[in-house]
This record gives C-alpha cells, sequence and structure tokens, in this order.
C-alpha cells in the first residue's frame, strides 16, 4: 500500500511540499466518497429489483466508478433480447433519479 501510494504520489506531480499524509488523506476521502456512492447505488438497486425478480431476472452491482455504474444483470435477464432496454431505460433511469452523481450504467460481462 505505502509503495504504491508514493509512486501515486510522485507520479501526479505532487510538489515536494505536500506531504505524504496530506495526499494519503485526500486518496482516504475519495474512497470514502465511492463508499457513500455505493452504498447509494445499491439502496437504489433494491427499488428496480422486484420488478427484474417478478420476471426470474436479477442484478447485481459490480462497480461504481466515476458516476459510472457497472452491473450484471442475471437469471432471465442475462440472456433477454432486451436486457440493453432494461439496462438503460429501465435500470440507467431509476438510478440517475435516485443518486444524481450517476452519469451512465453499463453492463458487465
Amino acid at each position: 500500500m505505502w509503495n504504491y501510494a508514493i509512486a501515486d504520489f510522485e507520479a501526479y506531480g505532487y510538489k515536494q511540499e505536500t506531504s505524504v499524509i496530506d495526499y494519503l488523506n485526500e486518496l482516504n476521502q475519495q474512497n470514502i466518497g465511492e463508499n457513500i456512492m455505493k452504498e447509494k447505488v445499491e439502496k437504489a438497486l433494491q427499488k428496480v429489483r422486484p420488478m427484474l425478480q417478478a420476471d426470474g431476472g436479477d442484478v447485481e452491482l459490480v462497480d461504481v466508478q466515476d458516476g459510472i455504474v457497472t452491473v450484471r444483470l442475471q437469471g432471465a435477464c442475462g440472456g433477454c433480447p432486451m436486457s440493453q432496454m432494461t439496462l438503460k431505460n429501465g435500470i440507467e433511469r431509476i438510478l440517475k433519479e435516485e443518486v444524481p452523481e450517476v452519469l451512465s450504467v453499463e453492463s458487465a460481462p
């Protein structure tokens, strides 16, 4: 962890006056923000799940990074020819309403 953080510190051009501790605190704040967003997205997905489960499907949260949510459609939804429509017109629309920080929703392989 420390070697990675110090390499990042230097790679991103932080000046020597900026302490490694300040840099690590900044990284920690970013991680906290990402975790909070993941929690919000997971909570919003709970509203979507009953509709998917009624048709024999489900959705799994894979990742949230820089406003891009990656999900995996499961069950009947995974092989459905309408899955992209479900993803964009259903899941993405609801997530954007519930979590304004969401920019888009993509399907994981």
